[in-house]
């Protein structure tokens, strides 16, 4: 039951709380060792607590999951995970470590609490609203790179926001392009998804793709990017957020077996080679001088 438990909290999926950590790369805090623990520990709620926002997902899905072909799978709708046992967990694991979020900053745990409150709502109605759905999923995104901010007391870039919002924004659509295309039930495995065209969902795709490579180019060659940083070297890593736009689109329109694109992200090589170059230039681009 344990290993069902570990399973549903999607341990593979926090991945996506790297962002809570980018105050502390683009402040030049990596030498720093008490903000490096503050945002390890930031990182480590901020996982927990998603983990518990896919027990409630799961819960409140249940009925349909056991209609998708892959999802029917999953500990809660094939069994191997009572509800009852879930739910109990759920219950119990939220508020503490809400509670630990406060003891970690009071801002902190101001925005962790509002990302559970959210995501109780997305999961409850929001995520039924097409459009609404992927800009709130943007918007968690956001959240985890405030929370990563106040949790070392460093002011939030308006900049480092806004391209956290995009990118999440693209990858929140193409999710959603890909669930569309590989549906052979939309309406009853997701039901936004009636709602959503597909050409018009891929077109958007394709738009927030560019415009997130452009945002970050004039990201990396603002005057905020120069005077904090010193360089205007930070440019040299645009090409690998290029390769990783344009691998995810592929990835979302080919790789149509897999569960999720997220998912097939994490696994392909391609991709995490590219992200493996990208962490090194900014470090060397950052830190080498």
């Amino acid at each position: 039951m344990l290993r069902a438990l570990l399973k549903t909290l999607r341990p593979h999926q926090w991945f996506k709380n790297v962002f809570v950590a980018a105050a502390l790369v683009f402040s030049l805090r990596l030498g720093d060792a008490d903000a490096v623990l503050r945002t390890l520990a930031a990182v480590a709620l901020f996982s927990l607590i998603s983990g518990c926002v896919y027990v409630l997902n799961d819960l409140l899905d249940v009925a349909a999951d056991r209609l998708h072909p892959t999802k029917r799978n999953r500990p809660i709708p094939s069994g191997a995970l009572p509800v009852r046992v879930a739910w109990v967990f759920f219950g119990v694991a939220t508020p503490t470590l809400l509670v630990l979020g406060f003891v970690l900053d009071r801002r902190f745990g101001g925005v962790l609490t509002s990302y559970m409150l959210l995501n109780v709502a997305y999961s409850l109605y929001l995520k039924q609203i097409p459009f609404l759905d992927v800009l709130l999923i943007a918007g968690f995104f956001m959240l985890r790179v405030l929370a990563g901010a106040y949790a070392i007391s460093v002011p939030a870039s308006p900049w480092l926001i806004g391209c956290a919002f995009l990118l999440s924004l693209f990858l929140a659509v193409g999710k959603r392009v890909h669930e569309l295309a590989t549906a052979q039930d939309a309406p009853g495995q997701r039901a936004v998804l009636a709602r959503y065209d597909l050409r018009s969902l891929r077109l958007a795709m394709w738009g927030l793709g560019v415009v997130t490579i452009l945002v970050y180019m004039a990201y990396t060659l603002s005057e905020h990017t120069v005077t904090t940083f010193g360089t205007k070297n930070l440019v040299l890593t645009t090409p690998s957020v290029l390769v990783g736009v344009f691998r995810y689109v592929q990835l979302v329109s080919k790789r149509h077996e897999a569960e999720s694109p997220t998912e097939e992200m994490l696994k392909d090589r391609i991709f995490m080679g590219n992200l493996a170059i990208y962490a090194m230039l900014v470090a060397l681009v950052l830190y080498a001088r």
